[in-house]
């Protein structure tokens, strides 16, 4: 950072406005390119009390064309966003490719307002610090391009601007007694800043420390950054990496697929008593889902499995035990043209529940790693990054108090065979199979590897994966309505206990 001295002259009104004609040009021109580009820009503006960040955030709207950008402002959460995990607000507006999204404060800023004391409050910095900067490796893994400017002034400054904007009538309302608190304890959010600065600086997404003393250069370096980066991401993501064919696969973890093949598929439940025990579990179920809900505990349902496995049977029987005021079923089919041009977890980031609410994935983000690592819609890069993604999202969830149960299906490839066979003999079945459930078929194999290492690399501790044998229906609904009471039961005992 180019530090300013007190006799350093500031820059001419002249010397500027003949800098910025150049550069709004520079910037349309910039966002002409982004528009057919396959990652979006996000400009995070932080920095100190009275260092222009909203200046400069109302600059950059002044420049750019107002049709390719949007800004966020983050202030106190929401009840609504409250009630979610901390980064769902910052998820759920995250730009399409070809945008940019200019973030005031960002991210960071919310963990700086908590302004820690105490050691536990410090170590829950350090972890939504941690957190923050898994959140931006994510995005730019995907190929986002993130470029985060601090705003900086020292003290003396800090208070010089203070007074400045004070004294004038026309400005005075933008200071507040925050901002005179703030400039009190300079020297400790100083350091909270830098303690945050050097947790979140990434390779991909450094931090870029501004010199604020001089608004008009200021404002200039601020564009002059975001060109600069600009310019050296489109050179190597200005289109996607060549796609590959899919291979045959191999195991990542080979305790996965053993552990699938082990299970057993000869379970039988008669139909005799099924009903009664159905029932009886189903009304255990409705009990500690609304204890769930009491307890301002939302429930994370997952749904995989084989084609024809029972997915939307079991999941059917499952709500009956749930009041449909409290609860979504989400069916994941083939992502629309928006949800393509977004992080693969932006759709279902959307979809977490508020707290006492539950929601159904019927299949889920494991597409990731099954039908799009087989089918060649992700790279290899892409699915093989995505394990850890994915247990990172559950884990975030888990750890605002969302009770998130996983299941597979599994059946033979024979029972399957009849199953599908039965479909197609039956008129009002006939709409469940397809050309497409026939030639995954074919790939059984390389499927159940899949499968296999899904098992073995996000069967986690806060997010176990329940194997249900399926071959036999009333079996494995049953089962599935006594795991998930099971594992209410067990969180609920934990949280209280905890």
């Amino acid at each position: 950072m180019a530090k300013a001295t007190p006799d350093q002259p500031r820059l001419s009104k002249k010397a500027y406005e003949a800098r910025v004609a150049d550069l709004r040009a520079e910037l349309v021109h910039m966002q002409v390119q982004l528009k057919n580009a396959p990652f979006p820009v996000l400009v995070v503006v932080a920095g100190v009390a009275a260092s222009g960040r909203g200046d400069v955030v109302n600059v950059l709207n002044a420049w750019l064309d107002p049709r390719g950008v949007e800004t966020f402002a983050f202030h106190v959460p929401t009840d609504e966003e409250r009630e979610r995990p901390p980064m769902w607000r910052f998820w759920r507006c995250l730009p399409p490719h070809g945008r940019l999204g200019i973030y005031a404060g960002g991210w960071h800023t919310e963990a700086l307002r908590e302004d820690p004391r105490s050691p536990r409050d410090l170590s829950e910095f350090d972890h939504t610090l941690r957190r923050i900067a898994r959140f931006e490796d994510q995005l730019t893994d995907d190929g986002a391009l993130v470029i985060k400017i601090w705003l900086h002034l020292t003290k003396d400054e800090q208070r010089a601007r203070l007074q400045e904007l004070e004294d004038d009538e026309r400005t005075a309302w933008r200071v507040t007694a925050e901002d005179w608190k703030s400039h009190r304890d300079y020297d400790r959010l100083a350091r909270l800043a830098d303690t945050m600065r050097r947790a979140t600086q990434r390779p991909n997404a450094p931090w870029h420390v501004i010199d604020a003393s001089d608004p008009r250069a200021r404002n200039l370096e601020v564009a002059e950054r975001l060109l600069a980066r600009f310019k050296a991401h489109y050179r190597t993501h200005k289109t996607l990496p060549a796609t590959t064919k899919p291979r045959s696969t191999t195991p990542l973890r080979a305790t996965g697929l053993r552990r699938l093949l082990a299970l057993p598929l000869d379970q039988q439940l008669a139909a005799k008593g099924y009903e009664e025990k159905r029932d009886k579990w189903l009304g255990k179920l409705n009990r500690v889902v609304r204890a769930a809900s009491q307890a301002r505990r939302s429930i994370v349902w997952v749904f995989e499995g084989w084609d024809a496995a029972g997915k939307g049977g079991a999941i059917r029987r499952l709500t009956d035990a749930i009041d449909a005021r409290d609860s979504r079923v989400i069916p994941i089919s083939k992502p629309t043209d928006e949800e393509k041009a977004h992080h693969y977890l932006w759709r279902f980031w959307r979809h977490v529940p508020r707290a006492g609410m539950a929601t159904i994935y019927d299949r889920s983000w494991y597409g990731r790693v099954l039908v799009e690592r087989l089918e060649g819609f992700a790279r290899d890069a892409e699915w093989r990054r995505a394990f850890a993604e994915m247990n990172e999202f559950e884990r975030e969830l888990v750890e605002h108090g969302v009770i998130v149960i996983k299941f597979w299906l599994h059946i033979s490839k024979d029972e399957q065979l009849r199953r599908f066979r039965n479909r197609e003999d039956t008129e009002y079945k006939r709409h469940k199979i397809n050309a497409e459930d026939w030639r995954n078929r074919r790939k059984w194999a390389a499927y159940e590897t899949a499968v296999g290492d899904m098992l073995a690399l996000t069967h986690t501790r806060f997010a176990p994966w329940h194997l249900i044998p399926a071959n036999n229906k009333r079996y494995a609904r049953l089962e599935i309505i006594k795991a998930s009471c099971l594992q209410i039961e067990t969180a609920l005992a934990e949280k209280k206990s905890g």
